[in-house]
């Protein structure tokens, strides 16, 4: 086990360098001057260039990204053109609000998505079956925006049991927190756990025909247990692969939920970002999104070993 977690960390180190040069190529792919950007339309030539020249932008780009990873290599990921505060901190500021959005939504896929595609695949052929594959395609087509928006005009608007928009007040505790992002968390839930219920119906088919299934079957077991003890926990590596994956993608690409709801989050501060040419955020919040999306990877091949004791590394 521990020379194969030392394998995928240096696979992890390898991947992440790869990541870095695209990150810094993109950002400069992008049109626009940040130092004009800045300033204004107001500004004179000579404003911009003393600018730039400031930031050091005026350098090669070779110059530039050899800056960029050192800071990289020293756990500085630069300061923010427009905030005037280091990379990590605004990141930090903004990243509990998107992190437990991600992990609500999870929670809300994983809750639906489960249960439904269990039952899927138990009545397989059946009306109940038909009803769940139409509906998983139905939430996997519609936006999480029109979501947002449906959710907030019936369930904060008509009723008032949620608040339109918003992270609550400065000092508001974590279930007042939560209470802001059920909207949210529904929104972006919905379409993800149509993603799970199709997978774990699809696990569930396969293992359903194994012979200790009918085993199971045929020495008397109740039907409860033959489905969850001998039929789900043999079908979860796959569906904890969907799992993991659903909550890399959605710590990234909860941009437009936080946008929709007004939460000021770290997708919200990406978007900044990006309309201000802010680029030692943009790299930053990249980086930082890659990062977690290949130790998401890494924690959910460990827990292959966990769900089934027949894994060896």
């Amino acid at each position: 086990m521990a020379a194969y977690v030392v394998r995928r960390l240096l696979s992890m180190l390898v991947v992440m360098c790869l990541v870095a040069v695209v990150v810094f190529i993109v950002a400069r792919v992008v049109p626009g001057d940040p130092a004009a950007v800045m300033l204004g339309t107001s500004a004179t030539p000579e404003d911009v260039a003393a600018l730039r020249a400031r930031l050091g932008l005026d350098q090669p780009l070779l110059t530039q990204f050899g800056l960029f990873a050192l800071q990289i290599v020293t756990g500085d990921l630069g300061e923010s053109i427009f905030l005037n505060k280091p990379v990590l901190a605004a990141i930090a500021e903004r990243s509990e609000l998107t992190l437990l959005l991600a992990t609500m939504a999870v929670m809300v896929s994983v809750a639906v998505g489960v249960p439904v595609g269990v039952i899927s695949a138990v009545r397989r052929g059946t009306a109940v079956d038909q009803a769940v594959i139409a509906g998983a395609m139905l939430a996997a087509s519609l936006p999480s925006f029109w979501i947002g928006l449906t959710l907030i005009r019936w369930f904060a608007v008509n009723l008032g049991w949620f608040p339109v928009s918003g992270y609550g007040e400065p000092g508001a505790g974590l279930l007042e927190r939560m209470h802001h992002l059920v909207l949210p968390a529904l929104a972006l839930g919905i379409p993800n756990s149509a993603i799970i219920t199709r997978f774990t119906r699809s696990s569930m088919l396969d293992v359903l025909t194994e012979d200790y299934v009918r085993t199971a079957r045929a020495k008397g077991l109740p039907a409860h247990k033959v489905i969850l003890k001998h039929g789900l926990r043999n079908a979860m590596i796959p569906i904890l692969t969907v799992v993991g994956l659903t909550l890399a993608v959605l710590i990234g690409g909860a941009i437009v939920t936080e946008t929709v709801f007004g939460l000021p989050g770290a997708g919200n501060l990406i978007v900044s970002a990006v309309l201000r040419r802010d680029y030692p955020v943009i790299q930053g919040a990249l980086l930082i999104i890659s990062g977690l999306y290949v130790l998401i990877n890494l924690v959910i091949d460990l827990l292959y070993a966990v769900v089934d004791p027949r894994i060896r590394y």
